[in-house]
């Protein structure tokens, strides 16, 4: 197997499927996320809204919240957000607001997905690329479903 060179969508990827598996080892649902800015990651989180008891801390908004506290900006224009399951409209809203500069994803979620309900909830200027490592990025989604309703 050959090691994935450094800045590509698959290697940030890799980083955000990292952090799915720690969600699924503290039982949250396995979605992970980094943001990446000048091929560095200033962010890394996942889900824990079990852990804090609170609804909003997908790992998107987590992500969000620690790059813009570490650029100390309210803007991530020049950034990318790879996380491993189509953002829900929340996600997508936060986004929008955090005027990302590109979103990549892994795999689709066709029941609260964003584009499931309105494609316009990303900004306009935010550019969307889906599928990347959709095999692995569904199957950890698949698999602890599988496992909690066993």
């Amino acid at each position: 197997m050959q090691k994935e060179t450094q800045f590509t969508a698959k290697y940030f990827m890799k980083e955000a499927l990292k952090q799915a598996q720690i969600a699924a080892e503290k039982g949250e649902v396995p979605v992970g996320a980094v943001i990446v800015c000048n091929n560095r990651i200033i962010s890394r989180a996942h889900n824990l809204t079990e852990t804090l008891n609170d609804a909003t801390a997908h790992a998107e908004m987590q992500a969000i919240t620690a790059a813009s506290n570490f650029i100390g900006a309210k803007y991530l224009k020049e950034c990318t957000l790879y996380v491993t399951v189509e953002p829900c409209v929340m996600c997508a809203g936060a986004s929008y607001w955090a005027q990302i500069g590109k979103i990549v994803y892994g795999t689709e979620d066709d029941k609260r997905g964003f584009s499931v309900f309105n494609k316009k909830i990303i900004h306009p200027q935010t550019k969307v690329i889906s599928g990347v490592l959709q095999q692995e990025c569904s199957e950890i989604i698949t698999e602890f479903f599988y496992k909690i309703r066993k």
